[in-house]
């Protein structure tokens, strides 16, 4: 959750008269995530935002899981994934639960006759390759190589790309994505010990008020299906807005990690949290500094979580074989730790290059069909080299 904010122009008390020059008034929208008992933002419209003008057939896209669970290390080749040239098209979901679907993208062409909301899940969208603009009713957000983007779940979008060549690492939670809750104060300031600040974060720019009547496509996903939607009025018709519900950005370069003398643990890489599971960021920094420290990843138990890690760019002193995008999995239930020599290679070595996303969930990850077609299939012996 980002601080307050606002745009645009807005009156002076919430829910009273906002009369526009002819004398009508502007129609105010709550948004919140979690009813009227958390977090929200007040938008004023043009138009109300509730008047629909025609209903198309949903139709499902809902994970294919392919197996429920299989107690064994496991690696997909991110890349494999075929570019495809429509946005929604493309997101191909590779490991899901109830509380966090992880999904990969490789669109190639901008949104343009459509717009889309996710009215399940709030959207992390890590942008590994490409650049470009995030539009929605709150402003834009330009984006680019490294840099995490936060949807929350209502808000409705669209994306112009600048290339064809995109790679996007995407998590969709079930649940309110928010920072960690040690990182803030009881009035949810970011604190000193944080690794990022409010002024890493980057918020909406550029209000534009498109006051347009005509057919509006809006794809809603809701419950694993997609409603296709009409609306009669352009969905950015909003002149101004205010409150702490918006949707942001945080490049994972202004994450700043945090070291010590001997090889600290994965909560210091925390960068978000939602129920029942955190993402972490792996960035370039110092190694340990004690005269005996081993820099590589002590081996640990993972009986209680699933660890995935997406690889981004760098050298990884603990794996081998390393590719950009990347997957590992190390279930819960058996031990996971660098891989043989890892550990002697790394004696002596003062930093690391290394750029990772890491999902831990506290529930087991499914594995979708989709997910298989990319498998490396001999990375679970990889131990046995």
């Amino acid at each position: 959750m980002p601080h307050y904010h606002k745009m645009g122009v807005i009156p002076h008390k919430r829910h009273t008269q906002f009369r526009k020059a002819d004398g009508g008034l502007y129609s105010e929208q709550l948004f919140s995530t979690e009813g009227f008992s958390s977090h929200y933002s007040l938008l004023y419209h043009c138009h109300p935002p509730t008047e629909i003008v025609k209903v198309d057939t949903p139709y499902s896209v809902a994970p294919n899981v392919a197996e429920e669970k299989m107690l064994s290390h496991r690696s997909f080749q991110g890349f494999n994934v075929k570019p495809k040239a429509d946005y929604l098209e493309s997101r191909v979901p590779v490991l899901v639960n109830s509380d966090v679907h992880v999904v990969l993208a490789a669109p190639q062409q901008s949104m343009k006759d459509y717009f889309y909301k996710n009215a399940d899940a709030d959207e992390m969208i890590f942008v590994h390759e490409g650049t470009g603009v995030l539009h929605t009713q709150y402003g834009e957000l330009a984006f680019g190589y490294g840099d995490y983007l936060v949807v929350p779940r209502g808000t409705i979008y669209q994306i112009s790309f600048n290339t064809e060549n995109n790679r996007l690492f995407i998590v969709e939670s079930f649940s309110p994505l928010r920072f960690p809750k040690r990182y803030l104060s009881h009035y949810g300031q970011l604190l000193e010990h944080a690794p990022f600040c409010e002024r890493d974060i980057r918020q909406p720019q550029n209000l534009q008020t498109i006051d347009e009547k005509g057919d509006f496509l809006i794809k809603i996903k809701k419950k694993g299906n997609m409603y296709p939607i009409h609306y009669g009025h352009h969905p950015f018709d909003v002149v101004g807005w205010d409150g702490c519900e918006y949707p942001h950005a945080f490049s994972i370069h202004d994450f700043e990690p945090i070291t010590g003398r001997v090889h600290q643990p994965p909560p210091v890489h925390q960068t978000f949290e939602g129920n029942n599971f955190v993402v972490c960021s792996f960035v370039p920094r110092m190694y340990d500094y004690h005269p005996q420290a081993i820099p590589a990843p002590y081996n640990h138990s993972n009986i209680d979580s699933d660890e995935l890690l997406y690889y981004v760019d760098g050298d990884f002193m603990s794996r081998k074989h390393v590719t950009r995008g990347m997957i590992t999995l190390h279930p819960g239930g058996i031990p996971h730790g660098p891989h043989p020599g890892a550990v002697e290679k790394s004696i002596g070595a003062k930093e690391t290059k290394e750029l990772a996303v890491m999902v831990d969930t506290f529930h087991p990850l499914q594995i979708t069909k989709e997910a298989l077609e990319i498998e490396d299939t001999n990375y679970t012996m990889s131990w046995a080299e």
